[in-house]
């Protein structure tokens, strides 16, 4: 990418459980999604693999604002702890507040699809003298 390019981008991060997702939005790209993982950067098809359900998950704000702004946009995403699945919910909701900062008015678009809500769910704390956060020990009838 060019440096005049590298320069015009919008920013926002997207959480789930315990994953993170930070999208760099580019306009004027050619649909170029794709995901920092070390050094070097992977397409977001190949990251998610044959997992097409998580792959149009993540995509979805994108999609719901018209089919073609697929081809309109790059993004370089970096993705931080939790797992696949945790993953796709960060990068969507990213992706929907990167749209939001590029236009405003995709908000009405973005709304109704419930995309600008982080979802706060996450792993229930162990209790002590439980095996895990509700499972009790085996109980003895003598």
């Amino acid at each position: 990418m060019t440096a005049a390019k590298k320069a015009n981008y919008k920013y926002a991060v997207g959480r789930r459980k315990v994953a993170t997702a930070v999208v760099k939005l580019f306009p004027n790209g050619k649909g170029n999604y794709t995901i920092q993982k070390g050094e070097n950067g992977i397409s977001m098809k190949e990251y998610f693999g044959g997992n097409e359900y998580l792959h149009d998950l993540a995509m979805f704000p994108i999609v719901v604002t018209g089919k073609d702004n697929v081809n309109k946009f790059d993004a370089e995403i970096k993705l931080t702890s939790g797992g696949i699945a945790g993953h796709a919910d960060a990068i969507k909701l990213a992706f929907a507040r990167a749209l939001i900062e590029w236009d405003p008015e995709l908000r009405g678009q973005l709304k109704p699809y419930g995309l600008l809500k982080r979802d706060p769910r996450s792993k229930e704390r162990m209790k002590p003298g439980l095996k895990k956060a509700r499972k009790k020990p085996k109980r003895s009838k003598r």
